[in-house]
C-alpha cells in the first residue's frame, strides 16, 4: 500500500471575510494522480493555494505524515512543487533563469547554482519541450511556450507533490497530450501530482477526481467509478453526458 503523501484535515478558508473552503477532508497516496474539478467559482484554485501555503488556511494538513505547520519552509518547498494560474514573473528574464528559480528550495542563501541545479534545470527544459528556447526572454514567446516555461519551473523543484492550477491553459492539443503523458510518468516514478482542470476528458483520465461544490468536497472516488460520473454529471446540471470510447472515459455537452 502506497504512503499518504498528503492528508488534510477539517481544512477552511476565507477571502475578504467571506467563507470559501469549508471542512475540506481527504487523503491522497503517494503515486497518485488526482483531478480537481466542479463549477467556477466553487473554491477549486484556493484549495490548491492552502494546500501550496500561499494562502491561509485554518486546518490540517499532514505531508508525508507531518504537520506541514512544523516543517520548515524551505524543507516544505522542496516537498510541495505550485504551479498557478496566470503566475507574474519577470518578462525580461530568461527562460533558463525563470526555470531556475524553482531551484531556489535547494540553494544556501545568495549561493550560485551548483552542478545538480543546472541538471535538474535542463532535464525540466527538455521535459518540456522548450530546451531551445533557453535563452530566450520570457517577454518575447507565445502564451503557450510560457506555460510549458513555468510547468518547466515547477518540474525543476523535484518535488514529491506537484500542485498545479489549470496547467493546460494556452497549450495546443499535443502539447496537452505531451502533459499527460508526462504527468503519467511522474505518477509512475512516485510523484503525487493533484491538477485543477477545466477539460473533464483530461480531468477523467486521473485516477481519482475530487469533485467541489459550494466550498466544499462533493465527491471524492475513483474516475473509473460510476457513482463519480454520476456526480460529476449532477454537479454540472445534469449539463453534460459521460462515455467510453477507445478504453477511456469521455465528456460531452449533453
Amino acid at each position: 500500500m502506497n504512503k499518504l503523501a498528503l492528508e488534510v484535515k477539517g481544512l477552511s478558508a476565507h477571502i475578504g471575510g467571506n467563507n470559501i473552503l469549508s471542512n475540506i477532508n481527504f487523503v491522497l497516496p503517494q503515486g497518485t494522480w488526482t483531478s480537481v474539478v466542479g463549477p467556477n467559482g466553487v473554491g477549486k484554485s484556493t484549495l490548491l493555494k492552502s494546500l501550496a501555503h500561499v494562502k491561509d488556511f485554518d486546518g490540517l494538513i499532514n505531508v508525508f505524515g507531518k504537520n506541514s505547520k512544523f516543517i520548515r519552509p524551505r524543507a516544505l518547498a522542496q516537498r510541495l512543487s505550485w504551479l498557478g494560474q496566470n503566475e507574474l514573473v519577470g518578462n525580461d528574464l530568461r527562460v533558463i533563469d525563470v526555470v531556475m528559480l524553482g531551484r531556489l528550495p535547494h540553494q544556501a542563501w545568495l549561493a550560485s547554482p551548483d552542478a545538480s541545479d543546472i541538471q535538474a534545470v535542463e532535464i525540466a527544459l527538455r521535459m518540456t519541450k522548450v530546451w531551445d528556447l533557453r535563452e530566450r526572454i520570457l517577454g518575447q514567446i507565445s502564451g503557450g511556450e510560457r506555460q510549458r516555461v513555468l510547468l518547466s519551473r515547477a518540474l525543476a523543484v523535484n518535488a514529491d507533490i506537484l500542485l498545479m492550477d489549470e496547467p493546460l491553459i494556452n497549450l495546443d492539443p499535443s502539447y496537452q497530450a505531451d502533459w499527460m503523458e508526462l504527468v503519467k510518468m511522474l505518477v509512475k516514478d512516485g510523484k503525487t501530482v493533484l491538477t485543477v482542470l477545466h477539460d473533464l476528458g483530461v480531468a477523467l483520465q486521473a485516477d481519482q477526481m475530487l469533485i467541489m461544490k459550494n466550498g466544499e468536497i462533493d465527491h471524492f472516488g475513483a474516475c473509473q467509478d460510476l457513482i463519480t460520473h454520476q456526480k460529476l454529471i449532477q454537479v454540472f446540471d445534469n449539463r453534460i453526458c459521460i462515455h467510453r470510447l477507445n478504453d477511456k472515459w469521455i465528456s460531452m455537452i449533453s
